[in-house]
């Protein structure tokens, strides 16, 4: 057996383009390389300076290379009877059997395989499976990515990697992959090839899985899990005072880290994190980029919780935080601690995979997109064999992914508790246990919130709290003591009971399973499901319908078409009792809906009880739990239907938005209260003894006024009850930023795009970033002036070898563009919303931010026009109460990503010349941590960088 690892660059993908070098690795049964070959090809066409930046191969190059003719017969000897093997074979393939019939050659007709889907079965925790990244994960030396025969070499690597990984599988891991993949293609070929050979083996190592109803798992019975102190002397710990205790994890730092040095901002978040939980007062601690806040709450949290035996909770706004904490933080704490402690990451019941949900999956055999699912369903079965967690945040999916673990993943409406036989390995009660015999858990503020709505049924009872990333508890709290619907709320369990008009779903699954059944009853049951499958099919036609209606209402509004946002957004508000015309049209279709619902609801619900009661075999009894997890849901989407429908309380903003492109299936309903500061108040300030919230981001102009009133905390200073710190930053921004403004660049006029503007900003920011060598990140507030920029700086950065990535253009996911980012040095990256925080890119990487107008939202949002209606009605202004702090905190995260260690160094452009030129301005340039602040005109720009950041760098071109 060969395998022949092919690898071509070519002049693009169209039917036209040509191959212009082929790289081939021969390996061997033992996976040792046999034969290699590598060639460039002259094609007769030019290439593209698109694929001669890609790949590094120019004109020049291929100039004197042999034509493919002249090739080919060498790459035909060498494929022969071998499988064939690429990174995305279905290309490559297709590519190279086009030449070999237009050379008079016959196809390739053997076996293939693509070390895509082996990297996404057997690696299925891969953050990226591009072959460039993949390489860095596995340490291969990748010097000449995208080129042939370095490509070629990579992925000979990976695949041997991918052929010992499969070998070593647990046989049960492997014969369950078997039956998944059964007559799918090659792929079940070579996992049969590898089942043969496993079974053979004489000895099996049954010692490095648990195996449980056919599968093999990582993870044991959770109910042996048990605290961290069981056995050790509590006097020692209850004697020890936090001088103590602090001098003691100072020394330990000081072993693990030679150059350990104390920073005077967390010395003194140390001490009033302490002081704030031992008075059982609040406390407000801003603490910026290099404070090492995460251990400046976790050291004193873990000491007071343990020492007074309370449950210290940390909640974070991203599960980004959440995963920092579990791989960083928590590690560092266990090595410092004089103490042993057990830390649990609990997060929402969704996040973690139902193995019954699964198992009955695999078994069933029913899947929406065949090819995707099956993939989804293999990664599954290795990653089980793998993870501690069950946690979907470790898994990266393909396309469809998403739909598959919807169907799988944890929820109480479906779970059956200690009946379920798989409950004390099920990851969501493990992660539930751990909560509870842990001395923190860290969690996030969704869950935070949900816990309150449950009635505190999530999280263990706690009266310790710390809410990190505290700038965002508002925003969370109003999103979640409010409710959203979209199109999809009723189109996705919808899917799930019915599936498509040609059958499948859990009804047609329960109506298969109950044929085989000798009850009476069965006959009317399955004339009952069967009609309800029929009822649904035509709720779903209302349901349609009124999306239609409310997509064409937002632009038919008595001549008011709804507000256009910056972002392509259609937003529009129903205000309590003055529902716009038209209106009365869709709450006729909402009653045909709710009354629908109802009645299938309420049938469905009697049919599978009356199932449950009499009929106890197994696969039915999982069937008909999941059905009413379904119906559960769809009660829920009736009763919020019509408390959005029905717009009627005063204190609560509702309103839809929808994009042009998907129409009425974009429509996001929402109905959130307009201030949350009295829920805050009562539910958190009032029933909690301390809360300590702190970000990087807390105060306006030195002063927490604006975080006090939005949270609830007003009055609790002068009472004693809370405490405020600004900490000092540990970076000299002096010498270490420098802000430049260009006072003589156009005012852009309201929310609109001015060309003038875009070309000035253009050529400014081409300019930068040439001297700079890319290295920059431009924060935009609109996605449309983004693509304004994205095309016209391409252009003129292209003959400097500088890419530009554009947020939503080249990538959407924030991770991916920030690590091409990181990895090609000479590139411009525009990002909009999300990358005005959370985007930690340290280093020579980034040189320049530049932030092209400040970040206020629009004012014509429903939420923040209903804020403002508030503030108005309490004659107060609403731009200085709440449009100027909401801006300033966002301006404040943004200038963030730029000086992100003390060896940092860099500079900042802002082309909104309003903060010169107006009143206001000053507190956005106040609000800074003191950098150096430059105004000048445009074209004195590039000298003064080249000034400030010394010599002209070498290799840079200016």
């Amino acid at each position: 057996m060969r395998f022949a690892i092919l690898d071509l660059e070519t002049t693009g993908h169209q039917a036209d383009d040509q191959i212009i070098q082929i790289g081939i690795v021969v390996l061997n049964e033992e996976l040792n390389v046999a034969d290699t070959f590598s060639s460039f090809v002259r094609p007769d066409k030019a290439i593209p300076p698109f694929i001669t930046g890609l790949t590094g191969i120019t004109d020049e190059m291929v100039e004197g290379a042999p034509v493919l003719e002249d090739v080919l017969p060498d790459v035909v000897k060498l494929l022969g009877d071998a499988i064939l093997v690429a990174h995305n074979v279905g290309f490559d393939a297709h590519f190279l059997n086009r030449e070999l019939d237009r050379c008079g050659y016959s196809p390739f007709t053997g076996r293939r395989l693509d070390t895509v889907d082996l990297l996404r079965m057997l690696y299925p925790t891969l953050p990226s499976y591009q072959l460039g990244a993949v390489s860095e994960a596995f340490g291969i030396t990748h010097e000449r990515a995208h080129q042939a025969d370095s490509d070629a070499e990579a992925t000979s690597l990976l695949f041997a990697a991918c052929m010992h990984k499969l070998r070593e599988l647990p046989l049960l891991s492997l014969q369950r992959l078997g039956e998944l993949f059964n007559g799918y293609d090659d792929l079940s070929w070579l996992i049969q090839s590898m089942l043969k050979e496993k079974e053979r083996e004489t000895s099996l190592d049954l010692q490095s899985h648990v195996y449980f109803n056919q599968l093999a798992m990582k993870a044991s019975d959770w109910a042996e899990l048990q605290p961290a102190r069981e056995d050790m002397d509590e006097e020692a710990i209850s004697t020890m005072t936090f001088e103590e205790y602090m001098d003691g994890v100072r020394d330990r730092f000081r072993a693990l880290m030679p150059d350990y040095e104390e920073r005077e901002a967390q010395s003194i978040m140390f001490d009033e994190v302490h002081k704030a939980l031992d008075n059982e007062r609040h406390l407000l601690i801003e603490a910026g980029t290099g404070t090492g806040k995460s251990l400046g709450y976790l050291l004193p949290s873990l000491y007071y919780g343990v020492k007074e035996n309370k449950k210290m909770v940390v909640s974070t706004h991203t599960i980004n935080l959440q995963e920092q904490l579990r791989q960083r933080d928590i590690p560092l704490l266990h090595e410092v601690a004089p103490f042993p402690f057990r830390a649990a990451i609990f997060k929402g019941r969704g996040n973690y995979i139902c193995l019954r949900k699964f198992d009955t999956k695999l078994r069933m055999r029913e899947y929406v997109s065949p090819n995707e699912d099956l993939m989804t369903a293999a990664q599954m079965i290795i990653w089980l064999g793998e993870t501690g967690t069950g946690d979907q945040e470790e898994l990266n999916f393909g396309n469809k992914g998403g739909e598959f673990w919807e169907t799988v993943a944890s929820d109480a409406d479906s779970c059956l508790n200690r009946a379920c036989p798989w409950f004390r390995r099920c990851f969501y009660h493990r992660a539930k246990h751990e909560a509870n015999i842990a001395d923190v858990i860290i969690t996030n503020h969704s869950l935070v919130f949900t816990d309150i709505q449950a009635e505190h049924r999530l999280l263990p009872g706690y009266e310790h709290l710390v809410v990190d990333e505290a700038h965002h508890l508002e925003e969370v709290a109003s999103k979640h003591l409010g409710l959203q619907l979209s199109y999809f709320s009723f189109v996705h369990p919808f899917n799930r009971l019915v599936k498509d008009s040609r059958g499948g779903g859990l009804l047609s699954q329960l109506i298969a399973l109950l044929h085989g059944e000798s009850e009476s009853n069965v006959p009317a049951w399955i004339e009952t499901l069967d009609e309800l499958g029929k009822s649904f099919t035509s709720i779903r036609e209302d349901w349609d319908k009124m999306f239609e209606l409310m997509y064409t209402l937002m632009g038919m509004t008595g001549g008011a078409p709804a507000t256009q946002t910056e972002n392509g957004q259609s937003v529009f508000r129903i205000r309590p009792n003055e529902h716009p015309t038209g209106w009365k049209s869709i709450t006729d279709t909402e009653s045909n809906v709710f009354a629908d619902l109802n009645k299938a609801v309420r049938t469905l619900e009697k049919t599978l009880n009356d199932i449950k009661e009499k009929i106890d075999d197994t696969p039915i009894v999982n069937m008909v739990t999941d059905l009413n997890g379904a119906v559960k849901d769809l009660a829920r989407i009736r009763d919020d239907m019509r408390e959005f429908v029905r717009a009627d309380k005063r204190d609560t903003v509702y309103w839809m938005e929808a994009t042009a492109q998907f129409k009425a299936k974009s429509l996001q309903l929402n109905a959130v209260p307009a201030d949350v500061s009295e829920q805050l108040r009562t539910h958190l300030f009032e029933a909690k003894k301390s809360v300590i919230l702190t970000s990087a981001t807390l105060s306006v102009q030195k002063s927490f006024q604006y975080a006090s009133e939005q949270l609830g905390l007003e009055g609790l200073e002068e009472a004693g009850k809370l405490t405020t710190v600004q900490l000092p930053s540990p970076f000299n921004y002096r010498e270490q930023a420098l802000v430049i403004i260009p006072r003589n660049f156009p005012q852009l006029k309201g929310a609109g795009s001015d060309q003038n503007f875009v070309s000035l900003l253009v050529k400014s920011l081409a300019d930068s970033a040439v001297l700079l060598g890319g290295r920059m990140l431009v924060l935009f507030t609109s996605y449309r002036m983004l693509r304004q920029v994205y095309d016209p700086l391409k252009e003129a950065l292209e003959q400097h070898q500088i890419q530009v990535l554009g947020q939503g253009i080249d990538s959407s996911n924030r991770s991916k563009l920030t690590r091409r980012f990181r990895q090609q040095s000479a590139s411009v990256l525009l990002g909009t919303s999300s990358f005005w925080e959370g985007v930690d890119i340290p280093g020579d990487a980034l040189t320049c931010l530049a932030i092209v107008r400040l970040p206020f939202q629009p004012p014509n949002h429903p939420l923040v026009e209903a804020k403002s209606e508030m503030l108005l009605a309490q004659k107060q202004n609403p731009f200085m109460k709440l449009s100027i702090p909401q801006a300033v905190i966002r301006f404040k995260q943004g200038f963030g990503r730029l000086v992100r260690s003390a060896k940092d160094r860099g500079i900042v452009l802002i082309y909104d010349t309003r903060v010169l030129e107006t009143y206001y301005g000053k507190y956005f340039l106040y609000s800074l941590p003191g950098p150096k602040i430059e105004h000048m005109h445009t074209e004195q720009i590039v000298p003064r960088m080249q000034q400030w950041l010394g010599t002209e760098q070498e290799g840079v071109q200016s």
